[in-house]
């Protein structure tokens, strides 16, 4: 290839650099130029332009992407059409990514024209998540380059996706005197909301004493189930203490113990009767990311885990900042009465006192879905959603007649009086409602594909400060909704004015934010009457 300025008048075939403005519209970057792109740049005063012209043997960029592109699909990934010399990949199941680093490595080396950037080892992706995306830098590439990386990739894939199976899993929690019961119907919770993206449930739960020997009675009463999770009332420090000690009374194994991720380190790996059993560390009971997750979801695609296996997880191992020693920061984290640390509370805010303005003078939240309005059906959603503190309902447009759909449901209604000035009035209005939460999920009322699994797996991302202050829902990897935001953004929220939400406080605040992709769930609102219809609601236009 050969790039540079060349007359406007000797350019026709070559690959335009730099989109340039004519008096028909615009000549894109990457065009071929024609006779008829010549004549319409010379008329427009143009004298040279900044080309390439391709030798035999290139390939324009978006060939050469698709072509790479069309080589890294495999079962369980899809691969998009090539645009600006780009090819992304994405996940249709959810399972874990698997890239081979030294795959990949190899086929960066080929060239530097040439780039495959892809997620990390391990990553949990759902449906319609990106997980790697081909850029061919200069508008062409050697096609010798091109067949270099097919070479590479006809030896073996640079990734694959190992889909989640649904499992039935048994849960067995002990107790000691001080243990409360709140505690552990929290932590069932929040196990059952860790285990849905793969489709696996808890199918019986026991509880009993913090006891060896009982312990082992209620391990050998587990018959359906593919996977145990043992949450014992005292962290296991010793391969002696009591969930290891129980395992081997029941006639099990115990494989590994220890790991070095932190926060997790107290986790315990063994199996009996053919089936995993995983002592869960005590941070398991916390949504919050941590080594658990990571034993967890390998269990959940079929990838073993072995003692060497978990050593290996040392590097990228700190999930998070571990309290300075001898003692924590003060006031750093809240904890109730037993010293437990409790995680950030959420608190769900509802927009539902829009105008509906795009509907043709009529409430889109009063339409018709499965024959209840769309705002109930919006806030029993909200209410589904097991890790959420309380929920808000925003209303302002046909207030009375919104109220009266919500009827019987357990909501604190907020007035907005000034919701003809914009959503921000509404935002606004919501996180005055909610000022005793840590963090306030913004929801529209619009979103009927929304579940309330989604919104627990958004509250579960949801930090409260640093990294996760932010959560924004996605859809293949555009930022959509809802989002959440932490409290500590009031005075930012406070400043929105106008028909504007979150985006401006997420866009100043990049480091903050985590997404999770959702999939359509995310991007899906019912704004006109024929989105609406699309989505199954009714309309009753009186």
């Amino acid at each position: 290839m050969r790039f540079g300025q060349l007359p406007t008048r000797e350019a026709e075939g070559a690959l335009l650099a730099h989109s340039q403005a004519v008096a028909t519209g615009r000549i894109a970057k990457g065009t071929r130029l024609s006779a008829g792109d010549i004549e319409a740049l010379a008329e427009a005063g143009i004298a040279a332009v900044v080309a390439a012209r391709l030798d035999a043997d290139d390939l324009a960029e978006d060939e050469a992407a698709a072509r790479i592109g069309a080589a890294l699909g495999g079962s369980g990934l899809s691969v998009a059409g090539a645009a600006t010399g780009r090819v992304n990949v994405f996940a249709e199941a959810a399972g874990l990514f698997m890239p081979d680093r030294a795959v990949v490595d190899r086929i960066n080396a080929v060239d530097p024209s040439i780039t495959l950037a892809t997620l990390g080892e391990f990553e949990p992706v759902g449906p319609g998540r990106m997980v790697a995306t081909v850029k061919i830098i200069p508008l062409a590439v050697a096609g010798g380059s091109v067949e270099a990386v097919l070479k590479v990739l006809a030896e073996g894939p640079a990734f694959r996706l190992a889909p989640f199976r649904a499992r039935k899993v048994a849960l067995i929690q002990t107790e000691l005197a001080g243990t409360r019961p709140k505690t552990l119907d929290k932590t069932r919770r929040i196990t059952d909301a860790r285990l849905s993206p793969s489709g696996s449930s808890v199918v019986g739960e026991t509880r009993t004493a913090h006891e060896a020997q009982a312990l082992a009675q209620r391990l050998k009463e587990v018959d359906d189930a593919d996977l145990v999770l043992v949450f014992g009332a005292s962290a296991v420090i010793d391969e002696d203490d009591v969930v290891p000690a129980a395992i081997r009374l029941a006639g099990g194994r115990v494989d590994h113990l220890g790991m070095p991720v932190d926060p997790g380190n107290l986790l315990l790996l063994g199996a009996l009767g053919g089936r995993p059993v995983v002592g869960a560390p005590g941070c398991a009971r916390s949504p919050k990311e941590n080594g658990f997750d990571w034993i967890i979801n390998r269990l959940l695609a079929d990838l073993p885990v072995s003692g060497e296996d978990i050593r290996k997880m040392g590097v990228g191992g700190l999930l998070m900042e571990i309290a300075s020693r001898p003692r924590p920061r003060e006031g750093e984290r809240k904890e109730d009465g037993d010293g437990e640390a409790d995680d950030p509370s959420v608190d769900i805010v509802v927009l539902a006192a829009g105008k509906s303005s795009r509907m043709g003078g009529t409430n889109k939240l009063l339409a018709a879905f499965d024959g209840k309005p769309l705002v109930r059906r919006s806030v029993e959603t909200a209410l589904a959603a097991r890790n959420a503190a309380s929920v808000h309902v925003v209303v302002g447009h046909m207030r009375a007649d919104v109220v009266a759909a919500l009827d019987g449901l357990d909501v604190q209604i907020v007035g907005n009086p000034n919701y003809s000035d914009g959503l921000s009035t509404s935002v606004k209005a919501g996180f005055l409602a909610a000022r005793e939460a840590d963090g306030i999920l913004v929801m529209l009322a619009d979103q009927p594909l929304l579940t309330g699994k989604d919104l627990d797996r958004l509250i579960a991302a949801f930090t409260g400060k640093g990294r996760g202050a932010i959560v924004a829902a996605c859809d293949r990897g555009e930022r959509r909704n809802p989002v959440i935001l932490s409290r500590q953004f009031a005075d930012a929220v406070d400043a929105l004015s106008g028909d504007v939400g979150a985006a401006r406080i997420i866009a100043a605040n990049p480091d903050a934010l985590i997404e999770i992709d959702i999939g359509p769930a995310a991007s899906l609102d019912v704004d006109t009457p024929e989105a609406l219809e699309a989505a199954g609601g009714r309309l009753d236009r009186g």
